[in-house]
């Protein structure tokens, strides 16, 4: 069996666990025993749980048509906004899920920053690959368009900026009783957004121009995958 062959068969067992046990309830050597492997041929191909899960999660968003609809727009203001609009109702409607799945890899990802950060880290490369070059390459556009002007040399870091701002409003709305409620603000929605973009440069007429537009059925079903 080949390499590829054999990481795919491990890929797919572990989903099954994960689906049934959770995170914290799959090991190792139950992903092992599903794929029909010893536990250290699975550590060669992935060396930790962490590394596993982050592996499946960075799959399901590539096999995604609705995300990939979305990271193939063409770079502009336009697509910036679309992707930050994403962003932001991903992780705002994280908790209201009924599977909860979302919300637990939530919690997971907090869990591993006050821990050895293993998972964050690994799911940071991975969002950063896939969406990094997307949101640069439309903010580069926005400046050159008169959209946005630069803010700092690292254009990269205002995505993590931005979504570390939506990561917190989430973690403070997953308990049953939320931490905040923002003043319960029934446009809390485009308010983050409208702070989001408004920090990552753009100007008023071009936020005004761009977050009222409606969106084509293809970015509609891009937005709704990424608030799913």
């Amino acid at each position: 069996m080949t390499s590829d062959l054999r990481r795919e068969l491990i890929l797919s067992a572990a989903k099954r666990c994960f689906a049934r046990h959770g995170f914290a309830g799959t090991t190792t050597k139950s992903v092992a025993a599903a794929a029909s492997i010893s536990e250290g041929l699975l550590f060669k191909h992935f060396p930790t749980k962490s590394a596993l899960y982050a592996e499946i999660l960075a799959d399901e968003c590539e096999a995604d048509p609705g995300l990939n609809g979305l990271l193939a727009l063409e770079p502009s203001t336009e697509t910036l906004v679309v992707l930050v609009r994403g962003m932001v109702g991903h992780f705002l409607h994280a908790s209201d899920l009924p599977e909860q799945q979302e919300a637990q890899r939530l919690r997971l990802m907090m869990t591993s920053l006050v821990d050895d950060g293993e998972f964050a880290r690994l799911l940071y490369e991975k969002i950063g690959n896939l969406i990094g070059p997307v949101f640069t390459a439309s903010l580069e556009r926005a400046v050159a368009s008169g959209d946005a002007s630069r803010v700092g040399r690292e254009p990269l870091n205002l995505f993590w900026f931005a979504h570390h701002t939506v990561l917190m409003a989430a973690l403070s709305r997953l308990p049953t009783v939320p931490c905040l409620t923002y003043g319960n603000a029934v446009d809390l929605e485009r308010q983050t957004c409208e702070f989001i973009l408004r920090g990552i440069g753009l100007n008023e007429a071009a936020i005004a121009g761009h977050l009222d537009r409606e969106l084509s059925p293809d970015q509609m079903r891009a937005v709704a995958r990424e608030s799913a």
